[in-house]
């Protein structure tokens, strides 16, 4: 027995087919949620319902305040293991933009454990958000201890890679990267920072740099929404010619 679809369902593959053939377009502004209840007859917590399906599948955002809004198609990005870099198409890198908040504050808690430093130690924080467009896209923390922080980082937006340059001129060769890579739900800050759903997992690295001496030098708390990232490690395995020795 076939079963029926539900209202939200209806609802949700009628916006769905708007989008997908260009009626409603990328940015705009959908009908408040009182209006879209009354246009399909529905009470407004199914209305919610129906947009809640299409904000999981990354087709709408709700912004607080500002109302509904057609996503633009997410670029991917792939975030490269031990390279300390995100990795990105050309015309991906082009579009991508980041802004940074610089914070010096005192180790505490997990920081002064990922750091290896004792609490109270000065670090430096670069809280960054990259964009595309006007739309969120990743979350940074990274931590450095402040004899090691740059003073010239600036807020305004700029690529990647000026960025991963400007925290990499002070720090020493790194000898080791640690890093941990994991899939759970936003904290309800990430969420809103990045205008997704609760309900979309998000890939979240810690990884910890460290240098010859042992000194970690870097500690970064990243989140990657899992509609737009994926993560690559390689690993290279000694041949039996070159081990042999002939």
């Amino acid at each position: 027995m076939q079963s029926v679809p539900s209202r939200r369902h209806i609802i949700a593959d009628d916006i769905r087919s708007k989008i997908s053939n260009g009626r409603i377009k990328a940015d705009e502004r959908l009908p408040s949620e009182a209006q879209l209840a009354s246009r399909y007859a529905v009470s407004t917590p199914t209305l919610r319902s129906a947009l809640a399906v299409l904000q999981n599948e990354g087709l709408v955002e709700k912004i607080h305040g500002k109302g509904n809004f057609v996503r633009y198609p997410r670029r991917r990005i792939t975030y490269v293991g031990g390279g300390h870099a995100l990795r990105t198409e050309p015309s991906v890198e082009s579009a991508l933009r980041v802004t940074i908040r610089t914070t010096n504050l005192q180790a505490h808690g997990q920081l002064a454990g990922l750091l290896e430093v004792s609490e109270s130690s000065p670090l430096t924080e670069f809280h960054c958000i990259s964009h595309e467009g006007k739309s969120p896209h990743s979350l940074a923390r990274i931590y450095v201890p402040r004899d090691l922080s740059p003073a010239d980082v600036p807020a305004e937006p700029h690529c990647c890679k000026s960025v991963e340059a400007k925290l990499a001129k002070l720090r020493p060769p790194l000898a080791e990267v640690r890093e941990r890579v994991s899939a759970r739900p936003p904290t309800p800050e990430e969420a809103v920072t990045l205008r997704i759903s609760s309900a979309l997992a998000v890939l979240a690295i810690t990884r910890v740099a460290a240098d010859r001496t042992g000194r970690v030098v870097e500690a970064a708390l990243l989140v990657l929404p899992s509609d737009r990232a994926d993560v690559l490690f390689t690993t290279h395995h000694m041949t039996d010619e070159r081990t042999s020795g002939g």
